[in-house]
């Protein structure tokens, strides 16, 4: 089992995604030794009903909406460009997609195509960026894993995925999160189970040594790390572990759950994707 197939989302509008973020991105791809496929978007922008000519005239509206379409349309080829560039003579490049729609339709589209590959990437920006909108459907809506790449001025060089934790608490998501990252824990050299003590009520009298033995089935050793909350958010705490042992991508089951245009999420992982302090890997 490995990730064949990765789609990489590259934002157009209204800013564009950071050519750094693209460089991450291959970063990440060249270690999981995958083919990648970037998508970006012309968009269509909706003009209000009940217009007045007036109006229209003393704003050219027109105009201006003619202006915001064309910098989603050359940014996206801007991107687009530039993926193609440079995942090419990295042995990435898979395909290019570009697809025009409305930006509140967007969301549904990107969920659409995550469902055809085998793993989404998405660099994030820091605070509440169209892709955290464009995270969370993909993450609750695909049923495909997710990695978030996070974009702020602290974030980390992209990684080399030698050293992986795993935030363990027996759950549903956690496990969900755990099958689906065995391609990469199988390539990392050192794995770290991490569980939060009173964060919850343990519902599995299952130990971490039967946990220890199914991972060592699929080629992986792992250390285990019991965290007490001492009354912290599960959130700040994982947030704290990852920084503090170098860990270079947390694997994590996200909690919550989405109605249409209305993402419910858990205290953790709302925690770690408003700033995430290492990629995150993320299936629900």
């Amino acid at each position: 089992m490995s990730f064949k197939d990765t789609l990489l989302v590259l934002t157009s509008y209204p800013e564009p995604t950071p050519r750094e973020s693209i460089d991450q991105a291959l970063a990440l791809g060249t270690a999981l030794e995958t083919r990648m496929t970037a998508i970006s978007f012309e968009i269509d922008v909706q003009v209000p009903g009940g217009r007045n000519f007036l109006a229209d005239m003393l704003l050219d509206l027109p105009s201006m909406v003619a202006a915001e379409r064309e910098k989603a349309a050359v940014n996206a080829k801007g991107l687009l460009d530039a993926f193609e560039a440079e995942a090419t003579p990295r042995g990435l490049f898979q395909a290019r997609l570009k697809e025009r729609a409305l930006t509140p339709l967007i969301p549904d589209v990107l969920t659409e195509q995550a469902r055809l590959h085998d793993l989404t990437i998405i660099p994030l920006r820091e605070g509440d960026s169209v892709e955290h909108v464009y995270a969370e459907s993909i993450i609750f809506g695909s049923g495909r894993p997710c990695i978030v790449l996070p974009g702020h001025a602290s974030a980390p060089k992209p990684p080399a995925l030698t050293s992986i934790a795993i935030a363990w608490d027996f759950s549903r998501p956690a496990a969900r999160a755990l099958a689906d990252a065995m391609p990469i824990l199988q390539k990392a050299k050192a794995v770290r189970c991490v569980t939060v003590a009173e964060d919850k009520t343990l519902k599995s009298t299952r130990s971490h040594e039967q946990l220890a033995n199914h991972l060592r089935m699929h080629g992986v050793e792992a250390a285990f790390d019991t965290v007490e909350a001492a009354g912290r958010e599960i959130g700040d705490i994982l947030h704290d572990y990852v920084v503090e042992r170098n860990i270079d991508l947390l694997v994590m089951g996200a909690y919550g759950h989405s109605r249409v245009r209305d993402f419910v999420i858990g205290g953790a992982t709302k925690t770690m994707l408003r700033k995430p302090p290492v990629p995150l890997f993320l299936s629900h």
